[in-house]
């Protein structure tokens, strides 16, 4: 069925006239109740617009080992935010506006070493030869031009291969064809028809090629229960949403595809706008054709105990989160979760495989004991409905929270299985 919301268009960071828009869901799928589980996930790249943008970025820096690209619109630098309990003023007039110094690119680049090496990120080699699509619109005053330049010259002196769009005239939102925003304009929803196809241009340069859309949708929308996916068992807690999304062609119930994992912005999110970025995005179009899918995972709007009113994603720190963009990250390892659920990341649910025997004469691995939460911090296991499974064997470990403690050891690289 077409479905019709009216839409309260909110104010935008740069603060705006509230004015109500009626937006026609035409094209996405109803959703279906289910889980996420399993496909044979070939690669994985991360996209995301605004805060979503900079959570992209986070995503990519701190796991470059799993995303191999990502496709960013309208963010600055990771870490750009980094401070102590000013982060929130930073963020707003440093990493949006540039009425306050911010960090260098080179100081942002320093700190990303540190934190490689102290393994809090993954190692910064990975990002070399990545490629990274960029957009930021000439009309866009809510995150500036300077800013989006930084991150540009951060993935550069990594050695990415950036292409950097700033051919537009787009205000702040994510640029499609299929959106319903002027392009000048900063409106919700905060989706910008410029007469132009970014989706096309990003996916062509992360994937290499691209095929074209397809003109109606074939695959279908999973709605799960993010609660499962978020550290102890709580989205509300972190300032996610009940509901999360997964865009699955129907060639990928049965072969090899691709993982897309698409960010909506502030005031972009289910339950303000319902699924109006999952439909305008363009996202799902290209999915059928390109063997791809898209995980559309939900932030929400908070007041307490974390005052996020606009339902942005955490990229200064917010709630006490202050490993908000590393491993350790709550928001991050949610997603990084879900990825791992859908099969985009080492250790995702499926067949239990064999372990690779230690070599003859070799020293036996060493167990690690822990508590759950810390062993999924780490990596060596995943948390799934509340439950805990061993990374790579899948082995239950039992209720994901840090009163049930269990001994792995790592057989093999990515491969933990019970002691």
């Amino acid at each position: 069925m077409r479905l019709k919301q009216a839409l309260l268009a909110m104010t935008a960071a740069a603060g705006l006239l509230t004015a109500v828009t009626t937006v026609a869901h035409a094209d996405v799928p109803p959703p279906t109740q289910g889980n996420l589980r399993k496909y044979d996930i070939t690669a994985t790249y991360v996209s995301g617009v605004s805060s979503g943008g900079y959570m992209a970025n986070q995503l990519h820096v701190a796991h470059s080992s799993v995303f191999r690209g990502a496709g960013i619109m309208t963010a600055g630098p990771y870490g750009c935010a980094d401070g102590d309990d000013s982060a929130a003023t930073i963020a707003q007039n440093a990493c949006m506006k540039t009425s306050m110094r911010r960090k260098t690119p080179a100081e942002l680049e320093q700190m990303t070493r540190d934190r490689a090496a102290a393994g809090t990120v993954d190692p910064v080699a990975n990002l070399s030869g990545d490629p990274v699509w960029l957009l930021h619109g000439s009309n866009d005053q809510t995150v500036l031009r300077a800013v989006n330049d930084d991150l540009a010259t951060y993935y550069r002196d990594f050695g990415a291969n950036v292409v950097y769009n700033t051919s537009t005239g787009a205000g702040h939102g994510w640029v499609s064809p299929l959106g319903t925003v002027s392009c000048a304009s900063t409106a919700s929803p905060y989706v910008n028809d410029c007469g132009t196809d970014p989706q096309r241009e990003m996916l062509g340069h992360l994937f290499g090629s691209v095929n074209a859309p397809a003109a109606t949708l074939g695959g279908k929308l999973i709605q799960f229960d993010q609660n499962g996916h978020a550290p102890g068992g709580s989205a509300e807690a972190i300032s996610m949403g009940k509901e999360g999304f997964a865009y699955v062609p129907q060639a990928c119930e049965s072969g090899p595809c691709k993982l897309m994992v698409a960010l909506h912005g502030c005031y972009q999110y289910y339950g303000l706008i319902g699924d109006t970025f999952m439909d305008q995005a363009n996202l799902n179009e290209y999915a059928g054709t390109n063997n791809m899918i898209v995980l559309y995972p939900q932030a929400k709007e908070s007041y307490h105990p974390i005052l996020n009113p606009r339902g942005c994603w955490n990229w200064w720190g917010f709630g006490g989160d202050t490993q908000y963009a590393q491993k350790n990250g709550k928001q991050i390892t949610a997603i990084m979760n879900m990825v791992t659920a859908l099969g985009g990341a080492a250790g995702g649910p499926g067949p239990t495989p064999t372990p690779t025997p230690t070599p003859t004469g070799s020293p036996s691995p060493e167990c690690v004991t822990a508590h759950n939460v810390a062993h999924t911090m780490a990596l060596r296991a995943y948390a799934v409905w509340g439950q805990t499974y061993a990374m790579g064997s899948g082995q239950h470990l039992g209720p994901w929270n840090s009163l049930t403690t269990s001994s792995i050891k790592q057989t093999s690289p990515g491969n933990w299985v019970k002691c």
